[in-house]
């Protein structure tokens, strides 16, 4: 059987990384596109000379024309301006914008059968201008948000409890921003209620309560805060590694229930909108939405998501994209 033909839109970080772990795990072969010239061949040739080392063999080819995705299976875009140090992700949407509607007209042109995962920021509005200036169907086209969200909710809470991170289950759903919703009264350590784990720790309800809002709060900053540290650049290593397991479940039809920023039709309340939601993932890309039962408490802080998603939407429309 022919192997998967994966391409990568942007060369940078995110890029390089998307390389690696593609070839490592051998999900297919790639075509790493950029427009800076010589980037994406440099790349691709270093990651190639290790592997007789790392035991992989895939096709790994640098291109600077959009001809080279040609008949591309899966398209994982991650061209755009990185965020910078008190640079909100809203404040790339200008920018970005015009960059995400060139890559869409490549894409449509050369690879119009491909299912495409987008990580270029502000992500909720990229999605949806993809999309929208592409055509492709909507479950074709889908956002990575909520993996990399819920890994980082999850890792904070292992670290508090002092228990694997491989036990905890969290999920954050909504916009890919500062009202992103992690899910309180889901998350748990195999089966186990995280809070109730708290609250026999800490021996006091307030303080448990304390405690996990602190986690939520760092969880919608998590990504500013790997920005900070770095100051001359934004997070690579989880967004490329979360991206990959929203590939694996495509290309090799795992149908894993993964948050997702994925096109609602009337689930959640949502109608006409790409919003992180769990999504089952398989080899047509969304084959379906699950909609949780949430409390009112859940239910407003989602409500309040999805308008940050559509005043970003407006925001986008009113400046001609």
């Amino acid at each position: 059987m022919a192997r998967k033909k994966i391409a990568l839109i942007g060369g940078g970080q995110i890029g390089g990384v998307l390389t690696q772990l593609i070839a490592q795990k051998q999900l297919g072969d790639v075509v790493l596109f950029d427009i800076v010239e010589d980037l994406p061949q440099g790349k691709t040739l270093d990651i190639a000379e290790a592997s007789r080392v790392d035991g992989f063999d895939v096709n790994l080819k640098g291109a600077n024309e959009y001809k080279d995705i040609a008949g591309s299976d899966l398209v994982i875009i991650t061209a755009g301006l990185p965020r910078k140090p008190g640079m909100s992700r809203d404040d790339l949407l200008v920018t970005n914008a015009k960059i995400m509607k060139s890559v869409a007209e490549g894409v449509k042109e050369f690879a119009p059968n491909a299912i495409v995962i987008i990580i270029s920021n502000p992500l909720d509005a990229m999605v949806t201008l993809f999309q929208k200036v592409s055509g492709f169907p909507t479950h074709k086209v889908m956002g990575q948000a909520g993996v990399l969200d819920s890994s980082r909710f999850s890792t904070f809470i292992a670290w508090e409890l002092g228990i694997s991170v491989k036990d905890i289950n969290a999920m954050v759903l909504g916009g890919h921003g500062d009202t992103m919703v992690p899910l309180v009264r889901y998350a748990n350590v195999n089966g186990v209620p995280v809070m109730e784990m708290l609250e026999r720790k800490y021996k006091d309800a307030a303080k448990a309560k304390e405690v996990m809002d602190a986690m939520v709060q760092r969880t919608k900053m998590a990504g500013g805060e790997v920005v900070k540290l770095l100051k001359t650049g934004s997070a690579f290593y989880s967004p490329a590694s979360s991206a990959i397991a929203m590939a694996a479940s495509i290309l090799l039809d795992e149908k894993r229930l993964l948050p997702t920023c994925a096109y609602l039709n009337g689930e959640f309340s949502v109608d006409g909108y790409y919003v992180g939601v769990p999504a089952v993932l398989g080899e047509n890309g969304v084959e379906r939405i699950i909609e949780l039962s949430l409390d009112a408490e859940e239910q407003s802080a989602l409500d309040n998501s999805v308008a940050a998603v559509k005043s970003l939407v407006e925001d986008m429309e009113r400046l001609g994209f």
